[in-house]
């Protein structure tokens, strides 16, 4: 660290309110300020020395690189920690968001509409049509004959959640007793949250959500993340099912976070491992979400060209990320083939038992979103998953409710 560096952010940040805790920051400022100087000080030190004995030009040059280094290194960690005063934060607890009202604007292309759904539960959800997470709360609204409507956000330019901060996908807006909406993002937490609700109707849908904050943590790269807690645990309290043993549960939670942490991440490097491949799975993605009914025709276009492309260079990042070979399709045989296994040695119709469980419809939901791919043909050629797969997606479209296909300018015209 250098007293150039301290200065420089010094300079940059913004005054802090004199608080307790701003003092005990400048305090310790001053220390890594002195500390700076000192080093600062020991570095001129050592290049006079090294200048009076006349060193060879690369050794000059080496401890001028080192210098400039550590000013710039130094520089970038101190004014990193003024201008994120949060970034010390760890496993700091955020309760969702609660907004008011549904934000004005919002378009509500289609609703499913069970008459027999007895949940109450008023819920817009705010998808892509076939990405995985967005199918994955799809298939469990639907299996469980839950009424909602939906918002076909455009992948690209994402015009109708620009009123939130949370720019991703799926994300719910569910109305609580007192009229406003609790918002609540990752397919697992929402699946979770409506879980609950609908196992006890008694307390209203925005206390439950408090059992899911966000909660952030520093990975092994020492980056600070974000995730949310509880997201695979539902909240039964002291009423929990009869026919709910620890050993069902713990079960669930492991096939869950399998969809979440290693069969999803298949699914681009094989979708878009190549440009032919990108679009035409993107040309797929147009004709299942209806783009040409819900977009103008240049929007559109844009979602699929500028999609696929740019989806073709991001897959094989994940590649990398997630160390697969060139074999990619390898990698989805032998994951479905842990699946099917895992059904085989429990001698049951789905990892739920008789009907479909949490983790059924989880794995069902990823695989249905690439189900027009090439690369779902191919794992129904070359793995057991098509009897499964199938014998789920029977029992989602028969508790589904029925389809209202819409364009209406804003929420308000529900009312």
């Amino acid at each position: 660290m250098s007293c150039f560096r301290l200065a420089t952010a010094l300079t940059a940040a913004r005054p802090l309110p004199l608080t307790s805790q701003n003092l005990r920051l400048f305090a310790r400022k001053s220390q890594e300020f002195t500390y700076a100087r000192r080093q600062f000080s020991k570095a001129l030190n050592e290049s006079n020395i090294v200048k009076n004995t006349k060193p060879a030009g690369t050794l000059k040059l080496t401890l001028l690189g080192a210098c400039i280094g550590a000013v710039a290194g130094s520089t970038y960690t101190i004014y990193s920690r003024i201008s994120d005063k949060d970034s010390h934060k760890e496993h700091e607890r955020t309760p969702p968001k609660v907004i008011g009202s549904l934000p004005a604007g919002v378009r509500i292309t289609k609703r499913y509409i069970n008459p027999k759904d007895t949940s109450g539960l008023d819920i817009v959800l705010f998808q892509f049509q076939t990405c995985p997470f967005c199918c994955k709360v799809r298939a469990y609204l639907d299996y469980m004959g839950v009424s909602y409507s939906v918002v076909e956000v455009d992948a690209v330019l994402r015009q109708d959640i620009r009123w939130s901060s949370v720019k991703k996908v799926p994300m719910v807006l569910i109305r609580q007793q007192d009229g406003q909406y609790v918002q609540m993002t990752d397919s697992s937490a929402i699946i979770s949250l409506v879980a609950s609700s609908l196992h006890d109707k008694r307390t209203d849908v925005g206390d439950l959500a408090q059992f899911y904050p966000h909660v952030s943590f520093f990975d092994d790269d020492g980056k600070k993340r974000q995730d949310i807690l509880n997201k695979y645990f539902l909240m039964y309290q002291d009423r929990t099912p009869k026919n709910m043993t620890k050993e069902i549960e713990e079960n669930e939670r492991k096939w869950r976070t399998w969809a979440d942490n290693h069969l999803v991440h298949l699914i681009s490097p094989n979708c878009y491992q190549t440009l032919g491949e990108a679009l035409e799975t993107f040309e797929w993605f147009s004709q299942a979400g209806e783009w040409d009914v819900y977009f103008p025709k240049w929007e559109r276009n844009l979602m699929v060209y500028g999609g696929a492309t740019a989806m073709w260079v991001i897959a094989k990042i994940l590649k990398r990320r997630h160390e697969l070979t060139d074999d990619v399709r390898s990698h989805m045989y032998d994951a479905l083939g842990k699946w099917t296994a895992e059904l085989k040695k429990r001698n049951t119709k789905f990892m739920g038992g008789k009907q479909p469980g949490l983790s059924d419809l989880s794995v069902f939901g990823v695989l249905s979103s690439m189900e027009g791919c090439q690369t779902f043909k191919d794992s129904l050629q070359n793995t057991n998953i098509g009897k499964w797969f199938y014998d789920v997606k029977e029992l989602v479209q028969q508790n589904r409710g029925e389809l209202r296909r819409e364009r209406i300018a804003s929420v308000e015209a529900l009312a």
